[in-house]
């Protein structure tokens, strides 16, 4: 202890803490700006994928049509031909799976084979991993009965973790779209009211959203790109809402489906919307806020407390030592 109380007081030593700190502080700041990542700029490249890949779709819907031999053709794929020759696809729903994938933001087929893969692949490596750690390093220092125990836990918890990290994505994605949805619907307002087409709208809207929420600025991005190539203007607003999976988004898409299709007022229903996601963004707000004091508690009793003890009763304890 002595040691360690004269190394921290010795001036060399603290001016050579100094020196090494300020090094790596310089060494990150030159860094940062190499590490740092255009977010908006990867989106806006996603959307620019996603409608070429409309396109292409497009061209090799009409190159099967005129040629007929091409209809059995497929990518090949080491992933896709374990997947499908074990009929992943069937076993874990791919429907189910390819919109999980699609709200986390991962689309395309790749995704979805590698999905399929990590589902059957890692419960064996999880139990693989465990088993190594439990029998040849002896870690944990178990019973057989244990151990076993344990290689089983690895094989279910490796066939539930891609599941969970799925779900973890697109519950954080869905927060951070809900929380800029009321902002994006004031500007797709403004849009709308000032005579823009619902196309140029969108793309306005995911423009000017693009710096403060990436995530909403490719959704509007994707919608705008499907609205000028799908055959149906009514399938690009579902997939937007299969993409999110908010009701804030679902019942704006109703208004746009709706305005096209019976010719009512869309300024009207868009400016209620942008209130009730407003209200709706409040009231979470305050549902957190409320929840804060009962998760304090055990903070305050376990770290607070004690030490306020401390401060109260050490002056009567050290009085009472004192007269002893």
């Amino acid at each position: 202890m002595n040691a360690i109380v004269e190394a921290v007081t010795d001036r060399n030593f603290q001016i050579a803490l100094l020196v090494s700190l300020a090094a790596i502080a310089t060494i990150f700041t030159i860094l940062e700006p190499l590490l740092y990542k255009d977010k908006l700029r990867e989106r806006m490249k996603s959307v620019g994928v996603h409608r070429d890949m409309l396109r292409e779709r497009q061209r090799e819907s009409l190159a099967k049509k005129n040629n007929p031999r091409l209809r059995n053709a497929s990518p090949q794929g080491m992933i896709k031909e374990v997947v499908e020759s074990l009929k992943l696809l069937e076993v874990f729903d791919e429907n189910a799976a390819r919109k999980k994938l699609m709200m986390a933001g991962f689309r395309g087929q790749g995704p979805v084979f590698t999905f399929m893969a990590a589902r059957l692949s890692l419960p064996f490596v999880m139990a693989f991993v465990i088993g190594i750690y439990v029998y040849v390093l002896d870690g944990f220092e178990l019973e057989s009965f244990g151990r076993l125990l344990a290689t089983v836990g690895g094989f279910g918890m490796g066939f539930y973790l891609p599941g969970i990290y799925i779900s973890n994505a697109v519950s954080k994605r869905q927060k951070v779209i809900q929380l800029h949805w009321p902002d994006a619907l004031d500007l797709l307002l403004i849009c709308v009211e000032a005579g823009m087409s619902v196309e140029a709208a969108f793309q306005k809207v995911g423009e000017e959203v693009g710096k403060s929420c990436s995530e909403l600025s490719e959704e509007l991005g994707l919608t705008t790109a499907e609205l000028s190539y799908l055959q149906e203007r009514k399938q690009a607003y579902v997939n937007l809402v299969e993409r999110t999976g908010l009701d804030s988004v679902k019942g704006v898409v109703t208004a746009l489906i709706q305005s096209e299709k019976y010719g009512t007022p869309l300024g009207q229903a868009l400016r209620v919307m942008a209130t009730e996601s407003r209200d709706l963004r409040m009231q979470e707000a305050e549902k957190k806020a409320a929840a804060l004091p009962p998760k304090l508690t055990v903070p305050m009793i376990g770290f607070f407390l004690p030490v306020l003890f401390a401060v109260i009763l050490g002056p009567a304890i050290m009085t009472v030592m004192s007269l002893d």
